[in-house]
């Protein structure tokens, strides 16, 4: 499975953010991910809950990763009643350019699953806005981009009143099989994000081992999102299999603070 297979399945997870409230949905978009969002329930729930569900609206997800080409008519326009992109910030270098740099590519299209409202196409909390930040230079990381990634956590810790974040997608992985946590500077970010309500997760990686998964996911309070194979309920990707926890729409269950999750996207 690729990684953008594993994109579709955390989207199933950050579907649960999406806030309770009264909105009068019209003509509906297509799926941006069509068999990946019926697997997850995503449409089924889409058609039961349009008149209860905002689908983001009023709520702003930060995507954290390798930086993003906002030229790119997904985040440049949109076919809401707002601009998509609502804020930028580059922690690496300190400015609000956070254009790919380097070895960066990925950014570019990490929000489309859960975020997108263009050309007719509907991301699952489509009437989102999102907050697009550089944290490394490339989504392949290692452990010593934690200082930048740490100034990412930080900057959205300092103004998630002010851009009404609720959420973060933070992308990179390390490519190892973590067994327990590895200490960074990323931890207490993570902590008080936690501690004040903030949505943090990661992917578990994509590499089929069973021992550990990547880094940040393997962090406590960071929700490690695995994957199932398209079309079946078949744990696959990264996991620990002493700690794997299945997931279903209805809920969760979590193991103390560090969570793993198998996007199992099957709504009962």
């Amino acid at each position: 499975m690729s990684r953008r297979s594993l994109k579709v399945l955390v989207v199933v997870c950050l579907s649960i953010l999406v806030s309770v409230g009264h909105l009068s949905v019209g003509v509906a978009g297509e799926p941006a991910q069509p068999a990946g969002f019926k697997h997850a329930g995503i449409i089924k729930a889409r058609t039961q809950y349009k008149h209860r569900l905002t689908f983001g609206k009023g709520q702003t997800l930060a995507l954290v990763d390798d930086g993003c080409t906002l030229s790119k008519p997904e985040w440049s326009k949109s076919d809401g009643d707002q601009p998509k992109v609502l804020v930028t910030y580059d922690s690496v270098d300190g400015d609000d350019d956070p254009k790919h740099e380097g070895r960066g590519y990925h950014g570019s299209t990490i929000g489309i699953p859960s975020s997108v409202n263009y050309g007719g196409k509907w991301g699952v909390a489509y009437n989102n806005q999102v907050a697009v930040i550089r944290a490394l230079e490339c989504c392949h990381c290692k452990l010593s981009d934690g200082a930048t990634v740490a100034a990412a956590l930080q900057w959205i810790i300092d103004h998630h009143q002010e851009y009404r974040i609720t959420t973060v997608n933070l992308a990179p992985v390390d490519d190892k099989a973590h067994g327990s946590p590895v200490a960074t500077a990323i931890d207490a970010r993570l902590t008080e994000l936690r501690e004040i309500g903030i949505w943090v997760s990661a992917p578990a990686g994509n590499h089929n081992f069973k021992d550990g998964i990547s880094w940040p996911a393997c962090q406590p309070d960071c929700f490690a999102i695995g994957a199932v194979r398209q079309g079946k309920d078949e744990v696959y990707l990264d996991r620990r299999v002493a700690q794997t926890i299945s997931f279903r729409l209805s809920g969760c269950r979590r193991h103390k603070r560090s969570t793993r999750i198998n996007c199992l996207g099957k709504v009962q």
